[in-house]
């Protein structure tokens, strides 16, 4: 069985014979000697592989490779002169499983534009970048999931295709079986939705909160970590169609714990992923963030500041700068004005809490002013808002009413009220968008540079 390069990297020198495989990075040829680095995807360093070309029967094969062959190599691992690496392959012999032919293989050894790199996402994984986001999106990944298990949450799977809409934003991709040549209609001229699959209008989910409380409030702590959708036409570096997200939903919990789960959340994944990919970390610190692995270290070690809404606002309003959005009580904070207070006023991560209740979605919990809700914005420097979250509405009647104040039907909205007339509890949740702290975390400028295979307008390839 083959030895994975990351693994022999770290390994001693020794006599016995191993077989290592994996994809050509470079090749170049000495007078007796060929050499070849090796990159079979599990660390960011390539294994040098030295093979004889005196060595009986080999040439034909050698000259078969160029950079991107795939090719098995079987020898010794021995103590390496060179001064990047401290071992290499001293090879017996070499098998080429695929050519790349040089003159079309679109990946050569300097450096090629993240445009273009989209352009070729089939192959783009094979780069330095894009591996090192890939070994750090699977890091997270485990991160995320051991968070949660280890403190006792319930890893639920909820629908990718749904009937409501979370947050009422209506930019939804629909799901239907109807004929688009000839869409059938009702009476009153609008689209027949009875004759469809689910018999009634179905679209892609933009979250799984709503149904994460269904279980939260079963199961007491419960989270979920998937595909969403939404269908807002933006062509920018931070918007995708499909993304992933975390929603964890803990029931007889209110704001205040939801605040200190969103912080261990982030300290604990930013820890791991800074222990589990430090060379990976190193290579973004030096090559695409300066210094982002120390920024990552000080949200780990640092406590982050609360603040409420209005006070952040009066912040901003004294601020010496003037911001291309004006600030008011009740606008909406912009990317802008979250950097302002987490890089100049706070000089680090902030949670601004107690929203106005009109900017913030129906299911958040009206405050006893009535004017503001009980939500929270986890803000940190460089990037602005990283999650959103709030304690969630449990009161029959607000409900109710907050959904008909936001022309929401009802109708759609019938098992999410019962959660409230049977053993309502206290409860609260949050959202974190998985690609954009994965960019946070590497310090990669373009959200469709951090997904395996983003999907954004006008573009669905691979």
């Amino acid at each position: 069985m083959a030895q994975r390069i990351s693994h022999l990297l770290q390994a001693d020198p020794s006599d016995t014979l191993i077989t290592v495989e994996g994809w050509v990075r470079t090749k170049r040829d000495s007078k007796n000697f060929c050499f070849f680095e090796l990159n079979d995807g599990s660390s960011l360093k390539n294994l040098q592989i030295v093979l004889d070309k005196t060595t009986e029967d080999i040439s034909e094969e050698i000259d078969r490779v160029s950079t991107g062959a795939s090719v098995v190599f079987t020898g010794i691992l021995v103590e390496s002169p060179g001064k990047n690496q401290s071992v290499e392959l001293q090879a017996k012999s070499i098998e080429v499983l695929g050519e790349a032919p040089a003159e079309s293989y679109p990946l050569q050894k300097k450096r090629h534009s993240f445009e273009f790199l989209r352009e070729i996402a089939h192959l783009r994984p094979r780069t330095n970048t894009l591996g090192a986001v890939a070994r750090v999106r699977n890091a997270m990944s485990m991160a995320i999931h051991n968070f949660f298990q280890e403190r006792g949450f319930l890893y639920i799977h909820t629908p990718i295709i749904s009937a409501s809409d979370c947050e009422g934003a209506g930019e939804m991709f629909q799901v239907t079986t109807l004929p688009l040549d000839a869409v059938p209609k009702n009476e009153a001229g609008r689209v027949d939705y009875a004759r469809d699959f689910f018999g009634k209008q179905a679209n892609l989910t933009v979250s799984g909160q709503l149904e994460a409380e269904i279980y939260a409030l079963a199961l007491k702590n419960v989270y979920t970590f998937g595909p969403t959708f939404r269908a807002e036409n933006s062509n920018t570096s931070r918007h995708l169609a499909e993304f992933w997200m975390i929603e964890p939903e803990m029931a007889f919990c209110t704001l205040e714990g939801d605040m200190r789960v969103a912080e261990d959340f982030l300290k604990s994944v930013f820890a791991e992923v800074l222990r589990v990919c430090t060379e990976d970390m190193e290579f973004f610190s030096k090559w695409v963030e300066k210094g982002i692995a120390e920024s990552l270290q000080s949200i780990v070690e640092k406590p982050f500041v609360h603040m409420p809404y209005t006070d952040a606002v009066r912040e901003l309003q004294k601020a010496p700068v003037t911001f291309d959005y004006p600030v008011s009580w009740g606008v909406d904070l912009q990317s802008e004005h979250e950097k302002y207070l987490t890089e100049q006023v706070c000089n680090g991560p902030v949670i601004v809490t107690d929203y106005p209740r009109e900017i913030k979605a129906f299911y958040m919990k009206l405050n006893d002013d009535e004017k503001t809700v009980r939500a929270m914005d986890v803000l940190v420097p460089r990037l602005g808002e990283i999650i959103g979250g709030s304690e969630r509405e449990n009161r029959y009647d607000l409900l109710l009413d907050r959904i008909r104040t936001m022309g929401l039907n009802e109708k759609d909205y019938w098992w999410y009220l019962d959660l409230r007339r049977y053993g309502s509890v206290p409860h609260a949740g949050f959202g974190l968008g998985f690609e954009r702290v994965i960019q946070y975390v590497t310090g990669m400028q373009n959200i469709r540079d951090v997904i395996p295979f983003p999907r954004t307008v006008g573009s669905a390839e691979f």
